[in-house]
């Protein structure tokens, strides 16, 4: 960001920062794809879904996702009024006879049309889909005519944690659209969309004017995705948050009254603390959730968390349990 902060630049994304920026995501994901930078994950999230459906539409998702439970209504806004339809599913994810039950529930005119079904990669409680998981949702979305949105916040955190490249699980296993997430990753603001499906892209910079995302200084959101992705910092950054987690997994384990709720693939780990704990925590400044996610206390570890901070914090449990 000080490098670009020299001299003149063209605006609007017509600058050089924001053209190798895009580059390196297409070398990424070592494919031919669009590329826009927007100013967070619901902007993301809610025009990248909205590309996809019409008003009469529905977009699927599983009932913990984002887009339904955290983003305000947003995906639904900016579609002007998009159903979102929720299933169930254990560890945070969708399955193809999930999505097959949703769509042939009803085909009548009455009833919003599916066209999209909405993954989160990692999901909502900290697990990842594997390529097949994915290419198994590919495969019954195919044949039902829907796209596939993914919204990707913790993606480089479930790179790492499958250990495959970047296409494995999105291009290659029938995604449409990425939510690629920058400040989950330590950019300071900004995150990218990225299709895959180019045709689908056509108007989406529209969209972005419209929604109030186009930036005229486009280099500011772009030019530090450079230095996240030049020399494979969003993956050793995505890894330190993963291992970090995992060291907090092993820690609460340890605790007899403390119940780990789902395995952690990711950087999060969700645990079932008592009460009483999870108040006079919160009352020794730690911060955290307990409604997001299936229940439980939702503990994120950050690409600067640090062995100190998780040893704190299992030390302060174990004083109060």
């Amino acid at each position: 960001m000080e490098q670009a902060n020299h001299g003149h630049a063209a605006s609007y994304g017509n600058d050089p920062w924001t053209q190798e920026a895009s580059d390196l995501i297409r070398d990424i994901f070592e494919t031919r794809c669009e590329v826009f930078f927007v100013f967070n994950g619901t902007a993301a999230n809610s025009l990248s879904l909205a590309s996809l459906c019409q008003s009469y539409h529905s977009i699927i998702c599983h009932e913990l996702a984002h887009v339904e439970t955290d983003e305000c209504g947003a995906p639904e806004f900016f579609s002007n009024g998009t159903k979102v339809l929720t299933v169930g599913g254990g560890g945070g994810k969708l399955t193809p006879d999930s999505i097959q039950r949703v769509v042939q529930r009803r085909s009548d005119i009455h009833y919003p049309k599916p066209r999209a079904v909405s993954l989160t990669q990692a999901t909502e409680v900290g697990t990842v889909y594997s390529p097949d998981e994915l290419k198994a949702v590919w495969a019954v979305a195919k044949s039902l005519g829907l796209r596939i949105h993914m919204d990707g916040a913790r993606f480089a955190n479930a790179v790492v944690s499958l250990g495959v490249k970047p296409k494995e699980i999105t291009w290659q296993a029938g995604v449409d659209v990425l939510c690629f997430g920058g400040t989950k990753n330590g950019v300071g603001l900004g995150d990218a969309v990225v299709f895959f499906d180019t045709k689908l892209a056509e108007e989406f910079a529209y969209r972005c004017k419209q929604a109030g995302q186009l930036a005229s200084k486009m280099r500011y959101l772009s030019a530090p995705w450079l230095g996240l992705l030049r020399e494979g910092a969003w993956l050793r950054r995505a890894a330190h948050a993963n291992n970090m987690a995992a060291r907090l997994e092993a820690g609460l384990r340890q605790y007899p009254g403390v119940k780990v709720l789902f395995a952690r693939q990711a950087n999060s780990v969700f645990a079932e603390i008592p009460a009483p704990t999870v108040q006079s925590l919160w009352k020794m400044g730690w911060l955290f959730y307990t409604f997001i996610g299936s229940g439980g206390c939702r503990l994120m570890c950050a690409w600067d968390t640090a062995e100190t901070d998780v040893d704190a914090f299992l030390a302060d449990v174990k004083s109060v349990l």
